[in-house]
């Protein structure tokens, strides 16, 4: 697979759509910076935006990945051969960003639990005390944010209403309402809102 040839490909795409990066990331829930990373061949799209992609631009995703359109007999070369592979390889990186995830969120949560007690029991000024709850705030807070950047692409939502797997914009995803496996958010294609259930692929 060739990722230049690839990130050319897509840029030619979206061109003929007369849609610009901002346009495009938008359309699809992410950034502009995104767009010109999968564009400049630094890196490729995850399987699910690979499939939205596929749609907004009417081509298969096996010519996304061989960044070529390709008549019958490439495209029976090619299809099993790169969506296996790529579903692969995105599931994997999205499990080892949630465990991630999870470890900062570990860490942070007692890291700023000790600050908080050792600012409480020690004998210190008030000013002391004080400072140590606002820092164990402040690292809470950092692995909170960290934990977001992990896990806001790693994998999809799917409404329950339409079926319509999405990666929400990381504004939606920060304040969406959740659970362990669930995140209040608006469907992109039903625009209802409503506990969206994450899978990895």
């Amino acid at each position: 697979m060739d990722m230049q040839k690839t990130g050319i490909f897509l840029a030619e795409l979206r061109k003929g759509e007369n849609l610009t990066q901002d346009e495009l990331g938008e359309k699809i829930g992410v950034t502009n910076k995104t767009v010109s990373r999968w564009e400049n061949g630094n890196y490729l799209p995850p399987v699910e935006l690979l499939q939205m992609l596929s749609k907004l631009y009417g081509v298969s995703i096996n010519e996304l990945l061989s960044g070529e359109r390709l008549n019958d007999e490439h495209y029976k070369e090619n299809a099993e051969e790169y969506i296996v592979a790529d579903l692969l390889k995105k599931r994997k990186e999205a499990k080892k960003r949630l465990v991630l995830a999870v470890i900062v969120a570990c860490i942070s949560v007692l890291a700023g639990l000790a600050i908080t007690l050792l600012g409480t029991l020690l004998p210190a000024p008030i000013w002391v005390t004080v400072g140590c709850v606002a820092f164990s705030v402040v690292v809470v807070g950092l692995g909170i944010a960290v934990c977001c950047v992990l896990t806001v692409d790693a994998g999809v939502y799917e409404c329950p209403h339409c079926g319509e797997k999405f990666v929400p914009s990381m504004k939606d995803f920060v304040f969406g309402v959740h659970t362990l496996t669930k995140r209040k958010l608006k469907c992109p294609n039903c625009g209802k809102k409503s506990f969206c259930k994450k899978k990895l692929s």
